[in-house]
């Protein structure tokens, strides 16, 4: 008889994995062994880093609590303004689909749901993004089909266009477009960065355990308010 693992273990598992896969080996027999050095402060090349906020569509954000959609509204908003300010690219990734939802294979099961219940359809309010985090003339909007930001679109082709190889991210789920995001965009060698305070999930435990112990093993984790402090400092100088 087979049993379905819950995504609370599943996700801790995939915690250990990224560990041993991330982390060099430590010799069994020094107990003694220096702690990891403190967390450093984030830098950033603005001349080859864009900001991708993901998912933020209406009836996503209405699965969350109340007071939940509220912080990362706030927070998202907060790094949309610095980032405009620092000039850098702004890059909406939302997820919707054609009427009749051809896009959606009757094998898929994370999209067969969505398909029944007609959500996240083109042209519907619900699969519009959220007023208060709405895009602003210059930004860009890319539409997948699937989980992760890079899957049916051409955000690659964008990010190459314009020399960029720095993702500040963040978006909702944490454990839908965020992780597989990072997963894809660190396979093609991007710096990478997670705005963690504007990522949400379903699943209180998930998100902290893949903000905590899975993404800083491919991205630096950092709050709104550290990712506002490294746009404010000096600039680096691109590699253009």
């Amino acid at each position: 008889m087979c049993t379905v693992m819950k995504p609370a273990m599943l996700v801790v598992i995939l915690a250990a994995i990224s560990s041993l896969q991330a982390s060099p080996a430590v010799a069994a027999d020094k107990p003694d062994a220096p702690k990891s050095p403190a967390k450093s402060q984030l830098s950033l090349d603005r001349g080859r880093t864009a900001v991708l906020i993901m998912d933020y569509e209406n009836q996503i954000l209405g699965m969350l609590p109340e007071k939940t959609q509220a912080a990362v509204l706030d927070n998202a908003s907060a790094v949309l303004k610095q980032a405009r300010q620092a000039h850098l690219p702004v890059i909406y990734v939302v997820v919707r689909f054609r009427d009749g939802y051809p896009e959606v294979s009757r094998q898929n099961k994370r999209f067969a749901g969505l398909k029944e219940s007609g959500r996240l359809r083109e042209g519907t309010p619900g699969a519009e993004i959220d007023a208060r985090v709405a895009p602003q003339p210059g930004d860009i909007v890319v539409t997948k089909r699937r989980v992760g930001a890079f899957s049916t679109t051409d955000l690659e082709s964008i990010l190459r266009a314009n020399n960029i190889s720095t993702l500040a991210m963040f978006g909702i789920s944490t454990s839908g477009v965020v992780l597989s995001t990072v997963r894809w965009a660190a396979d093609m060698d991007y710096q990478l960065v997670v705005v963690s305070d504007a990522c949400a999930d379903l699943d209180d435990e998930v998100h902290r355990v893949l903000i905590e112990k899975v993404f800083p093993g491919q991205a630096a984790v950092v709050s709104t308010q550290e990712f506002s402090k490294a746009l404010a400092g000096k600039p680096e100088r691109s590699g253009k």
